[in-house]
């Protein structure tokens, strides 16, 4: 079956776990050439070996999203394994809710680093190469917490609001080089992030996931069909929750 996804190659940050191990896999499946970041190069080995069996094709590096240079070093070690880059899913996030009283400072700059700033160095290194090939597509991830916040959620929610603004600014500035931008801005998902949570409070304000969460492929899909749109279809927002949540 044709689609505008097979022979693709997409770039995908925090693709160890959750929403971009589901992603690669399905992009994969697409027909897809997957490029994998995270931390954990173990887990990410282990993904490339699955697409690989699969008979899908996908590579895999060892990358922080909050350090510009291995960002950088990511997209030039796609470009060489691949010969391009089509699309980046800046799909890396960390969210240790808690509230600002509590001052828990190193959590809230690993969000700003990683939320924000991660998402910042994904766009920063890939956009030269989509400016001179005349095509190119950037799928940041956002939040339902992106458009509305609670107790607990004030640091999180403030960087995917920006998520929100980055990439619409985004999205009037590169529509003349023929490059996309979508932001998808998922609910209650099945995935690690609520598990980091330090916090108490907020661990226990969180256990509603465990009733109602969806599972993260549902967000593959989803991004799926954003880059399957053609040429001329900039898919530019997309809200994913689970029917029955209410926030």
């Amino acid at each position: 079956m044709s689609n505008n996804i097979t022979g693709k190659v997409i770039v995908i940050t925090g693709a160890s776990s959750g929403i971009g191990e589901e992603t690669a896999k399905h992009l994969a499946k697409l027909g897809a050439s997957v490029s994998l970041g995270a931390r954990r190069v173990e887990k990410l080995n282990q993904l490339v070996e699955e697409i690989k069996a699969a008979g899908g094709k996908a590579v895999a590096f060892a990358v922080d999203v909050t350090k510009r240079h291995e960002v950088d070093q990511f997209i030039l070690n796609t470009i060489s394994a691949f010969g391009k880059i089509d699309v980046v899913f800046n799909n890396a996030g960390v969210m240790p809710l808690s509230r600002l009283e509590n001052r828990r400072y190193d959590e809230w700059e690993q969000m700003i680093d990683t939320n924000l700033k991660g998402v910042l160095y994904g766009i920063g290194a890939a956009i030269p190469f989509f400016k001179e090939q005349g095509s190119g597509h950037f799928i940041n991830v956002s939040s339902v917490a992106g458009h509305k916040t609670a107790p607990t959620s004030a640091v999180y929610s403030a960087t995917k609001f920006a998520v929100g603004a980055l990439t619409e600014g985004l999205r009037q500035e590169v529509k003349a080089y023929n490059i996309r931008t979508t932001i998808i801005s998922p609910g209650a998902i099945l995935t690690e992030l609520a598990g980091h949570i330090a916090d108490e409070e907020a661990k226990q304000g969180m256990s509603f996931l465990a009733q109602i969460g969806i599972k993260p492929d549902a967000i593959a899909r989803a991004v799926a069909y954003a880059i399957d749109q053609p040429a001329d279809v900039d898919v530019n927002e997309i809200f994913l929750r689970p029917t029955v949540q209410d926030f």
